[in-house]
């Protein structure tokens, strides 16, 4: 069956405007930038990749840890945020899909009088409804590129939410284990006040018998003040790392309950061999990577501003010049295309290019800057590990030789062969290397860690965690 002019006009129309529509496309493609990787690192050796699957946190072996950052995975307000963020950049991919695509409109009016330009003797009706076709043929790529670039956002919104995971995870197990550490720090000052004011009333009943001076009563007293004085330091600051844990989950302030204290905290083995490539494993840099890809297709619209646009308008409907008639006259229809392009715009569509070609030069540099900034990380991970394990055995070895100088130097005291200063000084080296050897142990569990961080998420291969999205950018 042969088709009507109208018909035949239009399929024509629509034809050469998806021919053309596909045809040409401007500005440049992205090609992901080369990221050169180190040999080895200064203090891990790199030459393999790790294929075990696991949760890093679970290396710990505490319950509690691990309850604590499956419960910030699923109600951390930024962890949520970071999702509604997702759903955001899906919308306006889909938004700008669109302009790819015809749109119809529906347009319609109706209108009675003696008035068409000038007064008429006579009244007169009409009234028309049509549906609008209206498309602006994306010749130059235009639309597509726009397209592209939302769905790079998408994607690095997608790599914003992991690395939002990431940094929570490693900032609930950081405060975790300081955590831990205040409480190890309070039931040693807890220890050293009571032995502190048993040996104290001991100096006071040697005082009464006038065997010892004043001086060691007062002097036994300092030490057992400022022994009392940390117990509510270190009271302030567990409750403090108690709010801001409890904020991490998602959770209005209040206690952790946990029975696993830091000594019996167990640092993961780190393999021998750190793959180098791991890094390209951070969604930080995969984030970078796709916000530059936008910006690179961000140059492609505005080259496209530069040349002209093609658009095709189609109406077809019915009209009649009597608005009580319930019958048309017949119906209507109209074809037409139009070009708009610029003429002279004094260079601001040439500027509009540049614009964009420098923020695409700035979005390359954080690129790299993301990937230095990385190895870095991994270098100072790698970097505090190893010294604090080394720092870690030294205060080890100088609280067991403070212990014992402690108990000889009271002996000696008892038999008065030397002054209360010696206890004095036994007592002040003691207290402080019990103190530094928690907070060394948690700085040492901290630098695990840091090296989860720095590393994407752990030396073993991607796994999901606990509230994560399933699908794949």
């Amino acid at each position: 069956m042969l088709l009507s002019p109208v018909r035949r006009t239009t399929a024509i129309a629509v034809l050469a405007a998806f021919l053309l529509a596909g045809c040409a496309k401007v500005g440049p493609d992205f090609t992901p930038p080369e990221v050169q990787t180190p040999g080895n690192y200064r203090f891990g050796k790199v030459t393999a990749e790790s294929t075990q699957n696991l949760k890093w946190w679970e290396l710990f072996n505490d319950p509690v840890l691990y309850e604590l950052v499956a419960t910030a995975l699923n109600h951390n307000r930024d962890i949520l945020i970071a999702a509604s963020r997702i759903e955001e950049a899906r919308a306006f991919v889909g938004f700008n899909r669109a302009d790819q695509y015809p749109r119809v409109d529906l347009e319609g009016g109706a209108g009675r009088g003696n008035f068409v330009g000038t007064r008429s003797s006579t009244t007169n009706g009409n009234y028309f409804i049509a549906p609008v076709l209206s498309w602006e043929i994306d010749f130059w790529g235009k639309f597509r590129r726009a397209t592209e670039a939302a769905r790079a956002e998408l994607l690095a919104s997608e790599y914003a939410y992991r690395t939002v995971q990431l940094s929570l995870i490693a900032e609930v197990v950081s405060t975790y284990y300081r955590l831990l550490d205040f409480h190890k720090r309070l039931a040693v000052s807890r220890e050293t006040l009571k032995s502190r004011e048993e040996y104290l009333q001991i100096i006071q009943k040697r005082f009464k018998h006038g065997i010892v001076p004043e001086l060691d009563v007062n002097q036994a007293q300092i030490q057992k003040e400022l022994a009392a004085a940390s117990i509510p330091l270190y009271a302030r600051q567990i409750a403090k790392s108690e709010n801001a844990l409890r904020i991490l989950l998602g959770e209005l302030p209040h206690g952790i309950e946990t029975d696993y204290g830091l000594d019996a905290q167990l640092p993961p083995d780190i393999p021998l061999d750190l793959p180098s490539n791991i890094l390209t494993r951070r969604p930080d840099i995969a984030r970078a990577m796709y916000l530059l890809k936008a910006q690179t297709e961000a140059v492609g619209v505005a080259e496209a501003l530069r040349f002209p646009s093609f658009s095709l308008t189609a109406l077809l409907g019915v009209a009649s010049s009597e608005v009580s008639s319930v019958t048309s006259d017949g119906g209507i229809w109209s074809v037409s295309g139009g070009v708009l392009g610029p003429l002279i715009d004094f260079k601001k569509n040439i500027r509009r290019v540049q614009i964009e070609k420098e923020k695409t030069r700035q979005a390359l540099y954080r690129y790299e800057n993301t990937v230095l900034h990385a190895f870095g990380e991994v270098e100072d991970s790698l970097a505090e590990i190893q010294t604090y394990r080394e720092e870690l055995a030294a205060v080890t070895r100088q609280r067991k030789a403070a212990k014992n100088a402690n108990i000889l130097s009271k002996k000696r005291y008892d038999r008065g062969v030397s002054s209360y200063l010696e206890v004095l000084d036994t007592e002040r080296s003691l207290f402080t290397a019990e103190l530094q050897l928690s907070e060394l142990k948690q700085q040492y569990l901290n630098a695990y860690v840091k090296l989860y961080k720095a590393l994407g998420g752990g030396w073993a291969s991607a796994v999901k965690a606990p509230g994560a999205k399933t699908e794949k950018p």
